[in-house]
């Protein structure tokens, strides 16, 4: 237990350091337009009416 402890633990936590690092290093290499932040449009949904369903009186017990 005490090699994972010593040397595996913390091999593995320098080597998930290092693919991150590489991954956002990466970004030095991309084409300007693809380095940037992806933009943000706003979006104004406009309200639509309410599709109700036809008239389910048929299901209502009637009082005759």
């Amino acid at each position: 237990m005490a090699i994972i402890r010593e040397y595996i633990a913390p091999f593995l936590a320098i080597f998930i350091f290092l693919i991150a690092l590489v991954a956002v290093s990466a970004r030095i290499f991309l084409p300007s337009d693809m380095a940037a932040p992806a933009p943000i449009e706003e979006v104004n949904p406009q309200p639509e009416k309410a599709q109700l369903p036809p008239a389910i009186s048929f299901l209502l017990p009637s009082d005759s």
